[in-house]
């Protein structure tokens, strides 16, 4: 009972950022992403009758005690919708700078999902997929598709109206991502800490959530015309007034460093000279910038030009889930 899946990380265009319920992973707010083809996870899971707990090895290391407890909780999520008490090895490479703003959790855990759906024998379609990773991860559950997508917050107590779905698919329309790598180090307040206190302390955060759905809308029109002088400007905004909520809680916190304000700065320059490209920011310091393919080698050049830059990765829309062969190597039994 083996599979292996590989997922692609996906960046959010309009931000998830709240929970309305923190055991199932409900957010406040709808969002909407593109896919990534450059950074991903690999996942092999093997299910084995000699196991007696879940061996969790990441990017050909024997994981934390942490780590693996949090994969194997997920993991009997799992267990529990397939009715097979079957513990697993969990083989996992990550193509993502792990915890520094490039969703590296996301990709985890949607290639974990779709993995041991099918290990375990599960016919489980992607919509089910959807809404079984975004139990490991909120942001997973958009990764189960390619190109642009929406994460429908949903209004069931239960979760089940919670869950992705494409709005085009990656060839439909080519844009160019630039991930700028400032910090490679794991930032200090995780996503889902980050969430917790913005929702629970921040006067803000009202103001987010009276606008983002407002955003999301504008954001849906512009994909819809391929408008894209629409699409940046709403993107931008959306991630300003997300990064501001975290300034209101308590205590407060910033995800920026000096280096973040460096590269806004040129993506604003670059505008004034004529060039379109617009900047959003996750949960952490790093960048992503947005432009036209016509645009993106100035572009790039332009970042890597900044002192603090350490690189920049030349994205564009990328797939959903794929199923690769097994591998002849056998960890267990």
């Amino acid at each position: 009972m083996e599979a292996t899946a590989r997922a692609y990380t996906n960046i959010a265009l309009i931000k998830y950022w709240g929970k309305r319920d923190e055991q199932l992973f409900l957010p406040m707010n709808s969002s909407l992403s593109i896919t990534l083809d450059q950074f991903y996870t690999t996942t092999s899971v093997q299910f084995c009758t000699c196991l007696s707990a879940d061996i969790f090895i990441l990017n050909g290391q024997l994981a934390s005690e942490q780590e693996t407890v949090k994969i194997s909780r997920f993991m009997s999520l799992l267990r529990d919708l397939s009715g097979k008490k079957l513990y697993a090895v969990i083989d996992s490479t990550n193509k993502v700078p792990t915890a520094a703003g490039f969703a590296s959790s996301a990709s985890g855990y949607a290639a974990l999902a779709a993995a041991g759906t099918k290990a375990l024998g599960m016919d489980s379609d992607d919509q089910t997929l959807s809404k079984i990773a975004r139990q490991g991860s909120g942001s997973a559950c958009r990764s189960i598709y390619g190109g642009y997508v929406e994460w429908q917050k949903g209004d069931k107590e239960d979760g089940t109206d919670s869950y992705a779905h494409q709005i085009l698919e990656a060839q439909d329309w080519n844009l160019s991502i630039l991930s700028v790598l400032l910090v490679p180090e794991p930032k200090e307040v995780l996503s889902r800490e980050g969430m917790k206190r913005t929702v629970e302390t921040s006067p803000f955060y009202a103001g987010w959530l009276d606008t983002v759905e407002v955003d999301l809308n504008t954001a849906k029109s512009a994909l819809q015309q391929r408008d894209f002088e629409m699409l940046g400007n709403v993107l931008e905004g959306n991630a300003l007034k997300m990064h501001a909520t975290t300034l209101g809680a308590n205590p407060p916190f910033m995800y920026w460093t000096s280096a973040t304000l460096d590269v806004m700065q040129q993506v604003k320059e670059l505008r004034a000279t004529g060039i379109q490209a617009y900047f959003t920011i996750d949960a952490g310091p790093n960048v992503k910038v947005l432009c036209q393919p016509k645009d993106e080698q100035i572009v790039q050049e332009k970042l890597k030009d900044i002192p603090a830059v350490q690189d920049v990765y030349l994205c564009h829309p990328g797939p959903g889930i794929t199923y690769l062969p097994q591998s002849k190597k056998k960890n267990c039994c």
